[in-house]
Parts: C-alpha cells; sequence; structure tokens
C-alpha cells in the first residue's frame, strides 16, 4: 500500500512540473516531449528508489511502545503511528488479487479494441490515394491512424463529400500523425497501464500525453496549410459529423474533451506575464527537485530487508471494558 500511495504522489507531482513546463513553452513549440519525460521517470524512479534511496516510516514516527493493561482492549491505530502503517502489510494479498485482476481488464479492453479496428481494416477493402495521401475508406471509423509498423489513414466515407480544402486538412493531419509514428508512441506509454491499471496519475499523464500529440499535429498541419481559423472550423464541423462513431486515438478530434483545449491552444493562446516567466519554470525546478529528494516509504518486512529498525510494539488507544 505504501508503494502504491508513493507511486501517484510522485506520478501526480510530476505531472504537475510537465504541465507547469508546459505552460512556459511558446503556443507552437512541441510538447509531446515533455510527456515522454515525464511518464517514463514516473514510472520507473519509484522502482529505483525502492532499492536505494528509501527511509523507514519507524524511523521518521519513530518508536512508541505502549503495552495495553489487562481489561482493556485494542480501540484504534493512529494514522501517524508507525505500527498503522506496518499493519497495511496483512492486505498485501487481496490489494495484488485486486492489482492482477484489474491489469487483466486493461489487456482484454486493449485486445479488444484491436481486433475491433483489425476487423475493420479487413472489411474495408476500398483503398484510394487522396490529396496524395493512400488512405483507408471506411463506413464510420476515423478519421484516424492505426498500426505500429506500418500504419494506416482511416478515413470515413462522410470525409470524401467535405469540400476539398476541408478534405485537405482532415487527411494532412492524419498523414501528420502517420510520419510521426504517433500510433506506435501512444501504444507503447499505454503498455504501462496493463502494469500498472491502478495509478491514477498515469492515467492523466497519458491524457496529457494524448492531448499534446493532438496540439503538435495541429500546429504542423497549421503550419503546412495556414489558415487556423478555417481548421479551428473543420474540427467543430468534423466533431458534429463524427460524434456517431467510436473514437479512435490518434485521430483528428483526438480524446473526448480535449477539442476545446485545442481550440483555445490554437486559437487563443494565453501568453505568460513577465513575471511568469520566471516564477512557472523555478516553480517546475523545484517541485521536481522536490520529487527526486523525497525516498520512498517502507515497513514491515521490507525494512528489515534494508536494514531498517525492527518493527516496534504498536501504539494503541485502549477504553476500559
Amino acid at each position: 500500500m505504501l508503494c502504491i500511495l508513493y507511486v501517484i504522489a510522485v506520478g501526480t507531482m510530476l505531472g504537475s512540473v510537465g504541465l507547469l513546463v508546459e505552460r512556459a513553452l511558446p503556443a507552437t513549440a512541441a510538447r509531446r516531449w515533455v510527456w515522454c519525460l515525464v511518464i517514463p521517470i514516473s514510472a520507473f524512479l519509484p522502482g529505483l528508489y525502492r532499492t536505494q534511496h528509501n527511509v523507514s516510516v519507524f524511523d521518521v514516527l519513530g518508536p512508541q511502545p505502549v503495552s495495553a493493561p489487562a481489561g482493556y482492549t485494542v480501540e484504534s491505530l493512529g494514522v501517524l503511528d508507525a505500527a498503522w502503517w506496518s499493519s497495511l502489510d496483512s492486505y498485501n494479498t487481496i490489494i495484488n488479487r485486486g492489482w492482477l485482476i484489474a491489469s487483466s481488464l486493461v489487456l482484454i479492453w486493449g485486445l479488444a479494441s484491436a481486433l475491433r479496428v483489425a476487423l475493420a481494416l479487413r472489411s474495408s477493402r476500398q483503398r484510394q490515394t487522396i490529396d496524395g495521401v493512400p488512405v483507408v475508406v471506411t463506413d464510420s471509423l476515423g478519421p484516424a491512424t492505426v498500426g505500429l509498423w506500418r500504419s494506416s489513414v482511416l478515413v470515413p466515407r462522410w470525409v470524401l463529400s467535405l469540400p476539398g480544402v476541408q478534405r485537405q486538412y482532415v487527411v494532412r493531419h492524419e498523414d501528420e500523425h502517420r510520419k510521426a509514428h504517433d500510433a506506435a508512441l501512444l501504444f507503447a506509454a499505454s503498455l504501462l497501464l496493463v502494469l500498472m491499471p491502478w495509478n491514477l496519475a498515469l492515467w492523466w499523464q497519458l491524457r496529457r500525453l494524448r492531448l499534446a500529440v493532438e496540439m503538435d499535429c495541429d500546429n504542423r498541419v497549421v503550419s503546412s496549410l495556414g489558415n487556423a481559423n478555417a481548421y479551428g472550423q473543420l474540427l467543430l464541423t468534423v466533431a458534429q459529423a463524427a460524434s456517431r462513431g467510436p473514437r479512435l486515438q490518434p485521430a483528428l478530434l483526438g480524446g473526448v474533451g480535449m477539442l476545446e483545449k485545442r481550440l483555445t491552444a490554437m486559437l487563443a493562446p494565453t501568453p505568460l506575464r513577465h513575471v511568469q516567466r520566471f516564477l512557472v519554470p523555478a516553480a517546475a525546478i523545484a517541485l521536481f527537485f522536490i520529487v527526486i529528494s523525497m525516498p520512498h516509504p517502507i515497513s514491515g518486512a521490507e525494512s528489515a530487508k534494508h536494514g531498517a529498525h525492527p518493527a516496534p510494539t504498536a501504539e494503541v488507544t485502549v477504553s476500559q471494558k
């Protein structure tokens, strides 16, 4: 339990560092690299610190042995008591079983999504070249980019009826995803969810990565084809037309709830004030150093393995029978 809480805390703090770094970047700067650094650090730093940079909760909270006299019963253990944290070890079996079940569900969900896409691609025999880009025309899937080694651009039939300029924006967006291997990037990052499905901070970081991938792609498309306002209007048009079909990522619309953030960043970015240009990076650096200096807490049997003090007698609150 201590390990889970520590991993989530580290992920939340490093995610906050990522947000601050993103905030300090220019509106058109690439953002995916921020989360490509934050996510692996959040995933592997706790494991490293568990063996190389740890501290026993008994050393922090201190031993406070109290014996319950005859006729008294244990009523509660204080949260600030080291023995309370040590007692959480008794739930490890239940936690591990829940962990295994959650990982299995995430894996099954991912395999089901991949199978759905594979069946859609197999049933879609119509392949065309639109605006110089080879695409697979589907009934409802897309616009999206799928595949790891040989990515394919999926375009639903209704995109073919769009005006030429709008169709070019849609196809170019997905082609940019294909060239940048965004599908492989998101797949690799999502594998961590199979290992740590309980990590709420990781779910949040992956959502930020997906948003950063879409924002970077938006910037490249607008930089190449121009007219951010027309592109923003297209996003709204496609959102209405594609609301009936299933969502895939990476895709023109990205994830649910991301469209407003992308439009705001593209059409009405909020510049940093003069003071914020110094405070935001300083806060990011300070928070990062807090994270890397924060040791991994251990308790119970782990303390003995790492040479920490043995578990103290539990401090208890007693009441007269």
